[in-house]
């Protein structure tokens, strides 16, 4: 089984209390001077006003899954101030979402569209949008800890699902420092999986659905929905056990 909460390495936080300290984060000079020079122009442009900030994660604290991108968008969640709210790649993933049940709602505009996921959260490898989608080395390990620190405060934390390789790698080596382990490193693919803590917590990679590769027909909703029916079936499984464990402790 994974280990208890207690049992990770260091301390944690509540996510809102995480939240509000990434969203203060101006620990990387490019991304600070690129994400407001964006929001400025666009707030010019658009007539409305651009969040210019970096983005926390957002969705369900008792989520079983955690789905991690890699930044903030420009023109969406640099945007809107939503992690995957307001431009193509959101559409598509919260759509596929829906469809999988952990979305209350197949759209994600803006902060008050009323979305909502069922234990799921959502959150990136960078928080902030780098220039031409290409964040440095350093301003990669800048925001580890802040992944590091959702995952040690999703208690029921069970499968992560990396959207691209970045995303696939920074959540690997996040959930070594949070829980103390060392699994065998697997490479990135669609549909590849590796256990991060034995008997636990499962990391699942498939291609990010940026129109990049949604358009070139690199990823399909059927490809997509198959990586997540796999998740499902996998927490289904899991629950499955628990209930059982329990029952039998009950008896005894």
């Amino acid at each position: 089984m994974r280990p208890s909460p207690h049992a990770v390495v260091g301390p944690s936080a509540s996510l809102e209390q995480l939240s509000a300290e990434i969203v203060r984060c101006r620990k990387c000079p490019r991304l600070v001077r690129y994400r407001e020079r964006i929001a400025r122009e666009g707030s010019f442009r658009d007539g409305i006003p651009y969040w210019g900030k970096p983005v926390p994660g957002f969705g369900d604290p008792g989520a079983r899954l955690l789905v991690v991108g890699l930044a903030p968008a420009a023109r969406g969640a640099n945007r809107t101030g939503r992690i995957f709210t307001g431009d193509r790649s959101a559409a598509f993933l919260t759509a596929a979402l829906f469809r999988a049940g952990w979305a209350s709602q197949p759209t994600s505009t803006s902060r008050d569209d009323g979305l909502s996921y069922r234990d799921a959260y959502i959150t990136a490898a960078v928080r902030c949008v780098p220039p031409d989608n290409r964040p440095s080395s350093q301003e990669e390990r800048n925001c580890l800890p802040f992944l590091v620190r959702e995952l040690r405060s999703l208690p029921r934390l069970r499968a992560i699902l990396g959207l691209g390789k970045l995303a696939w790698d920074r959540s690997f080596s996040a959930a070594c420092l949070a829980f103390g382990t060392h699994p065998r490193k697997v490479a990135f693919a669609h549909g590849a999986k590796v256990a991060l803590v034995p008997g636990g917590l499962t990391l699942w990679g498939a291609y990010h659905p940026s129109p990049r590769n949604t358009q070139t027909g690199l990823l399909s909703e059927a490809m997509f929905d198959r990586v997540l029916g796999e998740v499902r079936r996998y927490l289904a499984a899991e629950n499955a056990a628990s209930n059982s464990a329990n029952r039998g402790r009950i008896r005894s």
